[in-house]
């Protein structure tokens, strides 16, 4: 995957860089495999905005991923590598020896015309789906379940991967893309290799139309609001009220929100790097 710089030829150019697209075999996507997707406009079933900077966009089509892969031991081959609007990794269609389609996240290193398989038995090579009992140790992998047969959960955007560490008794120890080190049950399945699009955190969008096309509205920095309307707004001139915090007054900047009787805070054995 390369990335494509311009021509300072307009303002918009100059810092411009987007992804080259020449990993893309495919310009259009799989009937069979899409559905509708309404977009909401940051607004709740009475019309209400609960949500601000969500409105307008192109239109999309919500393309149907299988996270769960739970076509064990039938070989599939790669049709195509493909772009998705909703994420960012590259998505890859796969034709199933008994004639069925499904999409998958597409790792670092797939090719067209490569075999990929899931389940007990599998070789730990890129694409394939096996469970966390049979990875070797040391292997990057992504789409990482949570719990047994409830699909991938964990490092599914681009170029995120976790690694396998080690096992102890019926769990596995992953450390996450966050730096977080936890136990996630052996009979959970993941998928070998780096997810695709690696260079996507290089992307400049250049100028403001283009995150209006992705969906994105103009965002009001809060410290430029009034008291009424935000906790950090108010003051004469650039002099700004209170420490940074949200709406709702939840502090930022190293504030835990996590609640500390979390169920599962019982797996985690080193917390995210600060």
């Amino acid at each position: 995957m390369a990335l494509k710089k311009f021509k300072p030829t307009t303002s918009s150019q100059r810092f411009k860089v987007v992804s080259a697209l020449d990993d893309i075999t495919a310009l259009s996507p799989e009937k069979s495999l899409l559905q509708s997707r309404k977009s909401s406009g940051g607004r709740n079933n009475t019309g209400k905005m609960t949500v601000r900077s969500i409105g307008g966009g192109h239109k999309q089509k919500y393309r149907l991923i299988d996270f769960k892969r739970e076509k064990e031991n039938i070989p599939a081959t790669v049709k195509t590598i493909e772009y998705d609007p909703n994420r960012t990794a590259r998505i890859a269609l796969l034709y199933y020896a008994d004639g069925e389609k499904r999409y998958i996240v597409a790792p670092n290193g797939l090719k067209v015309g490569q075999e990929v398989i899931s389940g007990k038995g599998a070789q730990p090579e890129i694409g394939n789906t096996l469970y966390l009992s049979e990875i070797p140790f040391g292997t990057v992998i992504h789409n990482i379940e949570l719990r047994p047969g409830q699909g991938a959960k964990m490092a599914r955007s681009a170029g995120s991967s976790a690694q396998l560490m080690s096992r102890d008794g019926k769990f596995a120890i992953i450390k996450l893309p966050s730096g977080e080190t936890r136990m996630i049950l052996q009979t959970c399945k993941a998928t070998i290799g780096v997810v695709s699009n690696t260079e996507h955190n290089l992307e400049v969008s250049g100028k403001a139309g283009r995150s209006r096309w992705l969906g994105r509205r103009p965002r009001t920095r809060a410290v430029v609001m009034n008291p009424v309307d935000h906790p950090m707004g108010g003051g004469e001139g650039r002099a700004s009220g209170g420490h940074p915090r949200s709406r709702k007054g939840i502090p930022a900047k190293g504030y835990k929100t996590r609640y500390p009787k979390k169920a599962s805070g019982k797996y985690i054995i080193e917390r995210r790097k600060k």
